[in-house]
């Protein structure tokens, strides 16, 4: 146990932290708090360590044996990228869900303590809601989301037009997608499609944990053309919500919109599991996949990552908008693939 202290109803506030034997009661936790996303889950304590080796403290508070609050957080330390304590890398969403506000206090408070010990350079909160005015704000990113009609037409219809006539391009070349067991021909479509942007690839491993911790909250779409992989979409599903995370398609994708004709499966086969919300997602600002997205009628939604800065006079941009990492962006697009797949989960696991 971390810390303990009392509150008004008399009962002992606990703090923990999370175990084998705390996973159920966590996620049972997850399931029901309001603020609670895909990426509280405990699920993602085993994927970080196991597919990246980083260190992580997943905190709850509880009184007699009931979650209140939890936050999950992991360490990510470099020479070159810089040592953030963060609630969640690799993830669009974090901080503290809670239910009670002491509880969240008491979890707010052990996580700075937490950031002054390991004397980190910031630590770092990915909230849908600011909650830390004074800390510094990373306005890079935005979200998308929006609900999904029972109807799978209806939501066509809602599709702008210009967009909604590459779906049905796709539709009338032939196009059909297929859920895949294997992560496979996903990773060929997304390093394929990371590679040209110039970024790092995550290693296969790491979508092959992906699928293994979350099973069936975890499913592969692929689209074909004949029986040609075209494009590949990991998609989550957490409550009512679905989230299409990772996607990525080869070079005739963009010629057959295979990728548009990919997103529009993802919905048509969420309404049909009951989906009642899209999320597709974080993007940067000013980047192909903000418009994009802003191109299927999602009004773009701040994200407030927030950061108390500890050791470091400001937060680090390691992110490709950054100027100083466009050579380096030209060059990796030049890399041979299997080059640079072999070299890029070495980079990757430290860009969280």
């Amino acid at each position: 146990m971390m810390s303990e202290r009392q509150i008004p109803n008399d009962g002992k506030l606990t703090l923990g932290l999370l175990d084998a034997a705390s996973h159920a009661r966590w996620d049972d936790f997850v399931s029901r708090c309001p603020e609670a996303t895909f990426f509280h889950r405990a699920g993602w304590q085993t994927v970080i360590e196991t597919a990246f080796g980083h260190p992580t403290w997943f905190m709850y508070a509880e009184v007699d044996g009931q979650i209140l609050a939890i936050l999950p957080l992991a360490q990510i330390k470099s020479r070159w990228f810089g040592h953030t304590l963060c609630s969640l890398p690799f993830c669009v969403y974090g901080g503290i869900a809670s239910v009670d506000r002491q509880a969240a206090d008491a979890l707010d408070l052990a996580a700075q303590a937490l950031a002054t010990q390991l004397q980190v350079d910031h630590l770092e909160y990915r909230n849908v809601s600011s909650s830390h005015a004074d800390w510094v704000k990373q306005d890079l990113y935005v979200t998308f989301r929006k609900p999904l009609h029972a109807d799978a037409q209806q939501n066509m219809l809602e599709i702008p037009r210009k967009q909604r006539a590459m779906v049905r391009k796709g539709i009338a070349g032939g196009l059909h997608s297929a859920i895949d067991d294997n992560v496979d021909r996903f990773f060929d479509a997304y390093a394929d499609s990371v590679h040209r942007l110039g970024t790092p690839v995550f290693a296969k491993r790491y979508f092959k944990l992906l699928q293994q911790v979350f099973g069936d909250s975890c499913e592969v779409v692929t689209v074909y053309h004949g029986s040609a992989a075209l494009s590949s979409v990991l998609v989550f599903y957490f409550r009512n919500e679905v989230l299409p995370y990772y996607g990525g398609g080869g070079a005739q994708a963009r010629t057959l919109a295979a990728n548009d004709f990919m997103y529009w499966e993802v919905m048509r086969r969420a309404c049909e599991k009951g989906c009642t919300l899209f999320d597709f997602g974080r993007s940067k600002l000013g980047t192909g996949a903000f418009d994009f997205k802003k191109n299927w009628g999602f009004a773009a939604q701040p994200l407030h990552y927030e950061c108390q800065l500890h050791r470091a006079k400001s937060v680090a941009q390691n992110n490709p908008l950054n100027p100083k990492y466009q050579l380096l962006i030209k060059a990796w697009r030049k890399l041979p693939l299997p080059l640079a797949n072999a070299l890029g989960p070495r980079i990757v696991r430290y860009l969280g």
